[in-house]
């Protein structure tokens, strides 16, 4: 009995003995999650939509002064540039530009009419660096491809002398848009039309103005499948006419860090800040670059000394390939990309007819691209665990290469993000799942002049925001979570915005 009193009295004597600072450094893991745990909860609970929506005010004032839209290379998109320098240097930021060179585009004239033997108008959208017509267009009589598992990709499918003076008529799928019009060029065809093998609009590219050869655009699958059974029943003319101007331009990415935390421990989100020239670009990406600025702003306020160095992007010509995010982790050493720990990426994040995509990064969903680099599935399941916290329904969506994850993937950067939905069609469950109306487009003003600030739907906006303020405020002082291991559970996801290989934002290459 003495012997048990005695230890009795020692315990809490032990216990006395050992101080917090003790403590700490027996169990640094532990303190960096609590440390992670309360910077997160404070960000989620500051970092506010209504606040962010401020920053995408500002990005409808550039555009409206500046031509209409704050596309890579203009006036409107150095303005938002500056915007955001400046803000993030208000901030504390440690703040730099990143310039590039690029061919900057604007179409000019993006027309087609059925001439004969029925007159009408058809929808086309001109492809990135396409070739141009003559001011006015051209009349010429349209030849359709013949359709195959390779449509229109070798030089076999067209036969002799049928396509001479021609406008190729080719079904999308089995090769990239620039190797149908190729081809299409080589058999004698003075354009190229493909139309879509599955629902919504064709805004593609050929991938660079040296593979444009003849002059390129998209149709619908509808128009196009229309335009084939004309065929059928005899000749077909048509007006056809587009026109690009392609000018060699500089632009600017902005990078903005932390002053504080290990550099080893780089922890990266982006977003991209340019608009296509169609529109201001207020959800494609104004949303997603307004969101970062919002938490930015908040983690300055809220930690002076992150564990980790937190840095954020915001890159321009996106819309013309990846160009900005390319051109980065292009001129990274080696150990600056094994510095970055992990990519988030923004795109998108408040469409009005919304689905809650988070990156597929462990493949899980089994659509289209494989898994991401070793601990995207982490960054998915961090995602997944806080919306499952909050109660907030999501699905998985591929990496289809459609934004500024892609480089950063392909150098084996752990990579993740979410996404509310382009130009695909809201399915019926997902109607019943997030709202919204099933059949139409998740932004039914996706890459058009519609893309202004009524544009927003501000409780997707909240939603990602607060997924952008969890990661912040976790990472920035712990990365623990991304070396636990991932139960795969698939979330039967989809592209969220229609499949295909990209080069750019919605730049579809190929099926």
């Amino acid at each position: 009995m003495a012997t048990m009193a005695a230890a009795a009295l020692a315990t809490p004597l032990l216990l006395a003995s050992a101080s917090p600072s003790a403590a700490h450094r027996q169990d640094p893991g532990a303190q960096a999650a609590k440390n992670a745990s309360k910077l997160a909860q404070k960000l989620v609970g500051k970092a506010s939509a209504k606040d962010a929506h401020q920053h995408l005010k500002k990005f409808q004032q550039i555009a409206d002064t500046t031509g209409g839209h704050r596309a890579a290379g203009s006036l409107g998109h150095d303005a938002s540039a500056a915007y955001v320098y400046q803000q993030m240097k208000k901030y504390g930021y440690d703040v730099s530009y990143e310039e590039f060179n690029f061919i900057y585009t604007e179409t000019q004239a993006e027309k087609l009419s059925v001439v004969s033997p029925t007159p009408r108008d058809v929808a086309i959208s001109a492809m990135t660096y396409t070739k141009s017509t003559p001011v006015g267009g051209i009349k010429a009589d349209l030849a359709a491809v013949p359709v195959d598992e390779t449509t229109g990709c070798e030089p076999a499918d067209y036969a002799s002398g049928t396509f001479t003076g021609k406008i190729a008529l080719i079904k999308r799928g089995g090769c990239t848009f620039g190797e149908k019009q190729v081809a299409a060029a080589a058999a004698g065809a003075v354009g190229a039309i493909v139309y879509n093998n599955t629902e919504g609009a064709l805004s593609g590219t050929l991938g660079d103005v040296a593979t444009g050869k003849i002059p390129t655009g998209g149709v619908t699958q509808a128009d196009g499948e229309k335009l084939v059974a004309d065929l059928a029943k005899g000749a077909v003319n048509v007006s056809f006419e587009i026109r690009q101007l392609q000018q060699n331009r500089t632009t600017r990415n902005v990078i903005a860090e932390t002053r504080t935390g290990n550099a080893a421990n780089t922890v990266m989100l982006g977003s991209h800040l340019d608009s296509v020239t169609a529109g201001p670009g207020i959800n494609d990406n104004g949303s997603g670059s307004a969101g970062l600025l919002e938490v930015a702003q908040e983690l300055a306020k809220a930690e002076k000394r992150p564990a980790n160095k937190v840095r954020f992007a915001w890159w321009s010509a996106e819309e013309n390939g990846l160009l900005g995010s390319e051109a980065y982790v292009a001129n990274l050493s080696d150990l600056g990309k094994k510095e970055i720990k992990l990519y988030l990426n923004f795109d998108m994040i408040a469409s009005p007819n919304y689905g809650l995509f988070v990156y597929d990064g462990d493949d899980s969903d089994g659509v289209g691209a494989g898994p991401g680099p070793a601990g995207s599935a982490q960054l998915e399941r961090d995602i997944n665990t806080f919306l499952d916290k909050r109660g907030t329904p999501h699905e998985g969506t591929d990496f289809t290469g459609r934004s500024d994850y892609g480089p950063f993937i392909e150098v084996g950067i752990p990579s993740g993000g979410t996404f509310t939905g382009a130009e695909g069609l809201k399915t019926p469950a997902q109607a019943t799942k997030f709202g919204g109306t099933a059949g139409v487009a998740y932004d039914p003003n996706y890459h058009a002049k519609g893309d202004d600030l009524s544009n927003i739907n501000m409780k997707a906006f909240a939603v990602n925001i607060g997924v952008i303020a969890n990661a912040v405020g976790t990472y920035a002082h712990d990365l623990s979570s991304l070396r636990k291991p991932v139960v795969t559970v698939p979330t039967e996801g989809d592209a969220g915005s229609g499949g295909g290989l990209h080069d750019g934002h919605g730049h579809e290459v190929t099926e």
